[in-house]
């Protein structure tokens, strides 16, 4: 069913696990992540970002194609449409359309900026029962063109978003969007345990949850983080199974050229990469 995320994050913080906030690019991804969820007892947050949006037809087509593949596969799991590192005109745009939860990133405006903008956002969105994450410290990395270079983030201001009243914070600790290098550094969790500490119970998310060591997902879930981003995994393990059938030459034989049959490996995948994000984070059997 389609909710806001405000129920499964407390659940999560309380629980002392993560919801796996898992980015959408089409319906094989939709379809491959809504069931998943449902098999795992296991709340699910649909993650779009600005790009996705626009490559799916817009938000409304995304909201269009979640609820009806809710109802239609008899999904029964908590499932929150959320928009990802949302600009202030596209946070708008997405809780117009239907979306459940937004993510207003201001973390390229100064902090004054940053809160006056995100106190805006948050006066629609308590209107409408919406949830609204926001960000402190850019996230390094790229994301649809949003680029940080991997910051910390200033206890103190994460702070002062925090009590304007989000649902959720997304505070950068050394964290970046994409494949980590080989040289990163690792996530700073004395800023995290710090940032913790100011912020109470406020559920806190880490964006770049691709390629992060097992041990660290479950320390940074310790000290508050109850979300977690996963893209460019699915990405990649999808690539990875679509290049194979072309590579067997799978495409050539019979039917094979069938769109349904060719995109049916990457569908696959992209289930077992939740299955698998799921078992980390803990929330399989928490819907």
């Amino acid at each position: 069913m389609l909710v806001s995320a405000k129920k499964m994050m407390a659940d999560a913080v309380k629980g002392k696990y993560a919801v796996g906030h898992f980015n959408i690019n089409n319906l094989e991804w939709t379809k491959a992540i809504l069931l998943t969820a449902q098999e795992n007892n296991s709340p699910v947050m649909l993650g779009v970002s600005e790009g996705a949006g626009k490559y799916m037809g817009g938000y409304r087509a995304v909201v269009g194609l979640v609820k009806g593949m809710i109802e239609d596969l008899s999904i029964t799991v908590p499932v929150a449409i959320h928009l990802d590192h949302g600009s202030y005109e596209g946070a708008k745009k997405a809780m117009e359309a239907g979306f459940s939860s937004v993510m207003f990133d201001g973390s390229h405006y100064d902090i004054d900026e940053n809160i006056e903008k995100t106190k805006e956002i948050i006066a629609i969105a308590r209107a409408q029962g919406i949830t609204v994450e926001a960000e402190v410290g850019a996230i390094g990395g790229e994301e649809d063109g949003v680029v940080g270079a991997g910051e910390l983030a200033d206890p103190q201001e994460c702070k002062k978003i925090a009590d304007l009243g989000v649902e959720m914070l997304a505070a950068g600790i050394g964290n970046i969007h994409g494949k980590y290098p080989a040289n990163w550094n690792g996530l700073d969790f004395g800023i995290l345990a710090e940032i913790k500490k100011l912020t109470g119970d406020m559920p806190l998310v880490l964006h770049g949850g691709t390629g992060i060591p097992v041990d660290m997902i479950k320390e940074a879930i310790s000290l508050g983080v109850a979300k977690i981003n996963v893209n460019t995994e699915c990405q990649l393990s999808f690539a990875a199974a679509t290049r194979k059938y072309i590579e067997e030459g799978k495409d050539l034989v019979g039917k094979g050229y069938d769109p349904r049959k060719i995109l049916g490996p990457g569908f696959e995948a992209i289930k077992a990469t939740v299955k698998e994000k799921m078992e980390i984070f803990g929330s399989v059997n928490k819907a």
